[in-house]
């Protein structure tokens, strides 16, 4: 069913899109981690 309404997606909006959205996806926790260590970083110079 899932692989139907992928599929069915491709058609729709094309190929390149399609791409494009899964490595948003991808890369979205990997930015999410970089935010943290930002963050954190003032705490981390205290010492």
């Amino acid at each position: 069913m899932v692989v139907e309404q992928f599929i069915s997606f491709i058609n729709e909006v094309g190929f390149p899109i399609v791409v494009t959205l899964y490595l948003l996806y991808r890369i979205e926790s990997k930015l999410d981690l970089v935010v943290q260590s930002i963050q954190s970083l003032p705490e981390r110079m205290k010492v």
